[in-house]
């Protein structure tokens, strides 16, 4: 049982939502992607959906009441989205109810397989030349806010691996 909430933080197509979903299943712990409950509380199927019916400061918005309300209820596993934790008030809100791991990925390889479709609604129209634009923007942020910088560069299986010894380790899981 955790004591604390554990953030997934980095860019899209870093491995937050896949190695997170599946750590937490191998873990038992509680899992939320905040992309995909945002699409569930606003009745749409995909973050883009969201992001269209919301506008960008109605989404951030939400984004930011999310984590309020996610820091009553039982710690577990959590996959943000890529801009989340450019939010300064986000960031107070996981350092308060939880620890933040950055999922390090190396541009070259986002770049090689990042999907640009409606999960990621920032992207989808500008293709790989905004996530690059983006990286660069944002990797000091990501670096500066991360309690634990996660090495996600050796593929799926071995990110897996890592994320869950981490946790085993640090959260004295079973």
């Amino acid at each position: 049982m955790l004591e604390r909430h554990i953030f997934l933080i980095g860019m899209p197509g870093s491995g937050k939502s896949s190695l997170g979903r599946k750590v937490a299943a191998n873990l038992h712990l509680r899992y939320t992607d905040t992309d995909r409950r945002l699409a569930a509380i606003a009745g749409c199927t995909t973050t883009s959906e969201t992001y269209e019916r919301w506008g960008e400061e109605g989404f951030n918005n939400a984004e930011t009441n999310l984590l309020i309300e996610m820091s009553r209820e039982e710690p577990g596993l959590v996959s943000t989205g890529g801009g989340t934790v450019m939010n300064p008030q986000n960031r107070e809100i996981m350092r308060s109810f939880g620890i933040i791991i950055l999922v390090d990925r190396p541009l070259n390889q986002i770049l090689g397989d990042i999907k640009l479709d409606d999960r990621r609604p920032m992207l989808m129209d500008k293709g790989l030349d905004e996530v690059e634009r983006l990286y660069h923007e944002r990797i000091d942020t990501y670096r500066e806010s991360a309690d634990i910088i996660l090495d996600n560069s050796h593929g799926y299986y071995a990110g897996v691996s890592a994320l869950e010894k981490l946790l085993r380790q640090r959260f004295r899981l079973n």
